[in-house]
């Protein structure tokens, strides 16, 4: 890291700094203190200078506190918490991550969308003239009521946007707990979506096994484990700060010491050093290593059969429910007695996973033999074409040794945490029942009538009645940037006679805002007040009141107030504001948390103003599912069974009734099967090289993306190992093209053993510019990607890639 510091030093991009601010910034969020002396210190305001308390509301996980300094009505600078102790889990203080730091910059970005804009060329050309906002919101109402009256309600859809998911008011996700769709539900409603980017085919998984979406005990809960196990799991990128889960995994590694291991196809910086073994493995299989480790625990009599017996259906022909085949359980399926007759063995999965027989037996007998097995998974690798198999796979683990529920162990699913429950806004009930999946909205422009519950996963109606003909856009570059197969994307939105109207809330010219009919100004988050409420608190669960740092600049206004505008327009003002301002909104919430928590600590509004962040320290971690442990015909889990399915007969019967292709499989028990786009895909002979994507530590998705300083610090890079660069003449630090079925980007190549041979890696978000040909210039991840959704939720498979490198410029060197 030293080394990666003083070469961010050299080549300026700390231009002034010291070696200490470099290494800063090339961490990006790692929340170990360099000085505890140092960075508790104590900021004084100078005399003309007075210092706000606001919030980082982005979506990485955390939720961070951000104390402005401002002078003459502008923020010049920005620090962190610095309240409490500087003791891990003892009220301690929550310090923002670079990203947060950097909120100045977004906030005075020259992208900065300053007026209401009107599109005046082609939708897509990014061409605009500036309008009033009476102009705005009286063309945008006339739309709305037009589309309405002459298709319904449910031709409007709010798009999934998660740029300001910490809010109350400002909050932007679920499109379902928005402003925007309080007002819809006002007029009648909209098209409903279910599932997210984040988390699809791992929310699905977790229904057909668990009966609801299931987390697993927090990341500080490693203190009582002999054993962690990481698969796909980065928090140092994807949970950074002091708010996030890389300071509750850190902090606990260094006390209790607990053997770690990581399983992916990247030494992350999560690994960095903190690892004891790090396990390479391509990328859609862990359902193939996960079987070959239940193989050797099951043969080596590792399993607890007594759990298994009591708390789970269909481990074995004791629990397997009677529409089930002969043979048809999990424990058939590995030992080789199901249909495909294949014993589930290491050296079965040794060429599938990339990783060594040997290796997966001592793997398996490490687990076997902890009494405590802290197992977790992020959620990357269930965005992949297979995803949802390989998020039951790896739980079965924690389940196959009997760990759910207890201290130090767990479910096998992603941590949770200790949370401090906080009432939101109301946005009352959507009257439209019709639903699509998140990752099908495109289909539902370009496609609408040929969209089915059995095919394509349409909930609430047998099939849609109007293809979306009104797009809300608020807080959200999933239009263009974070949506897969961009090519495809751009072309469906560019006619603007399928989709009608897109309106873009925005505070910056983003990639999908450049697709916008209208473009309507919101504030940042200081510029209004808000509540913030954090996503990892671990042991320390808290929330920030966001105070109103700076008057709103140029025309830019609250949420709040243009969806209240509009709301009058749409003849439902009152309604939807109940007479209330947006403060007077902040005080009722308040109000109303206060009433139901009875908490004595919990200070009167004014007094949480000026105090800024409330932490609610627990005595120990939280623990997944431990009243189902303790008792679990009181506590029933929500499946059929009321018991952990591992043959689910839900998923059985969709695997009759849905209809699927050759290379997709629904199967009521956690297998391994190859899948599009796979390792073992015919079309690795044109693109031989796997590719991934990853949370980058530089932007959140696309957030922070148009920072020059984090762009600087942190380029973005296409990852390839040595094996691979070599092969195609390439050196660190050349310019590549790499090409997939779907498009063509041009980036700089990070040449490292840091990532498996035959696999590359690019981070997701860099924001997309093509140039005059098509190639994007900036590493848009989603140019390459597929939009093929999974089988069951209808998900993202966005890491499952298939591409090719080549050199385009020789611009680095031999590593």
């Amino acid at each position: 890291m030293l080394n990666e510091a003083f070469a961010v030093t050299r080549r300026g991009f700390v231009k002034g700094g010291s070696a200490l601010g470099a290494l800063a910034v090339a961490t990006s969020g790692l929340t170990l203190p360099f000085s505890k002396k140092a960075l508790a210190i104590e900021t004084p305001a100078k005399a003309d200078e007075k210092i706000v308390w606001s919030a980082c509301t982005i979506d990485c996980g955390s939720r961070c506190p951000l104390r402005m300094h401002v002078t003459d009505g502008e923020i010049k600078w920005v620090e962190t918490d610095n309240t409490g102790k500087d003791i891990f889990n003892d009220h301690h203080q929550v310090r923002a991550c670079l990203r947060g730091r950097s909120m100045r910059r977004r906030v005075y970005s020259p992208d900065r969308i300053k007026y209401p804009l009107k599109r005046v060329g082609k939708r897509g050309e990014g061409k605009f003239k500036r309008i009033s906002w009476d102009e705005a919101l009286d063309t945008i109402a006339g739309s709305l009521k037009n589309t309405i009256k002459e298709y319904g309600n449910d031709a409007v859809y709010i798009n999934y946007g998660t740029g300001t998911l910490g809010g109350t008011v400002t909050k932007s996700w679920a499109p379902s707990e928005t402003l925007i769709a309080r007002m819809m539900n006002l007029c009648g409603g909209y098209l409903n979506h279910y599932g997210d980017y984040s988390t699809g085919s791992y929310t699905s998984a977790c229904e057909y096994l668990y009966g609801d979406y299931m987390d697993t005990n927090g990341i500080d809960d490693i203190e009582h484990a002999d054993l962690c196990v990481l698969f796909g799991n980065n928090p140092a990128e994807t949970r950074m700060s002091g708010g996030g889960n890389v300071h509750n995994y850190v902090e606990t590694k260094k006390k209790s010491k607990t053997r770690t291991i990581i399983i992916d196809p990247r030494y992350t910086d999560t690994a960095g050093g903190r690892e004891d073994q790090w396990f390479p493995i391509k990328h859609g299989t862990d359902a193939a290593l996960c079987a070959a480790i239940a193989h050797v625990l099951i043969t080596e009599n590792k399993v607890d059969q007594a759990f298994l017996d009591k708390y789970c259906v269909g481990y074995d022909a004791k629990t397997l429910p009677a529409s089930a085949p002969k043979n048809g359980s999990y424990k058939d399926y590995i030992l080789g007695n199901g249909d495909d007759k294949t014993v589930k063995t290491p050296e079965w999965a040794a060429p599938i996973t990339g990783i060594p027989a040997e290796d997966i037996i001592k793997l398996a007998r490490e687990i076997g033999d902890a009494k405590r097995l802290y197992l977790n998974q992020g959620w990357g690798l269930q965005r992949s074409s297979n995803g949802e198999q390989a998020c039951k796979a790896v739980a079965m683990v924690s389940i196959l040794r009997g760990q759910v529920g207890l201290q130090g162990g767990g479910t096998g699913m992603r941590e949770g945490d200790h949370t401090y429950p906080f009432v939101r806004f109301p946005t009352l009930t959507n009257p439209v029942q019709a639903s699509i999946p998140f990752f099908l909205w495109t289909d539902a422009i370009s496609r609408p009538f040929d969209l089915t519950p059995t095919k394509d996963g349409l909930q609430g109606t047998d099939k849609l009645k109007n293809p979306i003909k009104f797009i809300w856009a608020y807080a959200s570059n999933t239009l263009i940037n974070q949506h897969s197969n961009i090519n495809r994307t751009k072309k469906i939105l560019e006619d603007d006679k399928a989709c009608e109207m897109i309106v873009v809330i925005e505070n910056h010219m983003t990639s999908s805002a450049k697709y916008a009919d209208i473009i309507l100004p919101d504030c940042t988050a200081s510029e209004q007040s808000d509540f913030c409420m954090d996503g990892a608190g671990g042991m320390m669960p808290y929330f920030i009141f966001a105070s109103q740092v700076i008057e709103p600049r140029f025309e830019c206004r609250t949420i709040y107030d243009m969806i209240s505008d509009l709301a009058h327009r749409m003849g439902c003002g009152k309604e939807f504001t109940e007479g209330r301002t947006q403060e007077e909104w902040l005080r009722w919430m308040y109000a109303e948390t206060q009433k139901q928590n009875n908490d004595p600590d919990l200070p009167d509004f004014d007094t949480m103003r000026k105090q800024g962040i409330y932490k609610k320290q627990f005595d120990r971690p939280y623990v997944a599912l431990e009243d189902f442990r303790k008792d679990p015909k009181a506590n029933a889990l929500n499946t059929p069974s009321g018991k952990i399915e591992i043959y689910s007969e839900a998923l059985a019967e969709l695997a009759k009734t849905w209809e699927l292709e050759e290379d997709e499989h629904i199967t009521p028990i956690a297998e391994y099967r190859s899948s599009f786009d796979g390792w073992d895909s015919p079309m690795r002979k044109q693109y031989p090289l796997q590719m991934i994507g990853f949370h980058f530590k530089g932007r959140v998705h696309s957030t922070y993306g148009n920072v020059e300083l984090l762009k600087a610090a942190i380029p973005q890079e296409i990852w390839m190992n040595p094996i691979d660069a070599q092969k195609r003449n390439i050196k660190n630090g050349d310019l590549v093209e790499v090409t997939s079925r779907f498009g063509t980007v041009q980036v700089c190549t990070k040449v490292t053993p840091r990532i498996m041979p035959g696999v590359t890696a690019l981070g997701d978000g860099a924001w997309y510019a093509p140039n005059k040909k098509g190639v994007d210039m900036n590493g848009a991840l989603n140019v390459l990607t597929n939009n093929r959704p999974t089988p069951i939720a209808k998900a993202s498979p966005s890491h499952t890639n298939l591409v090719e490198i080549k050199l385009v410029k020789s611009m680095g060197v031999e590593v």
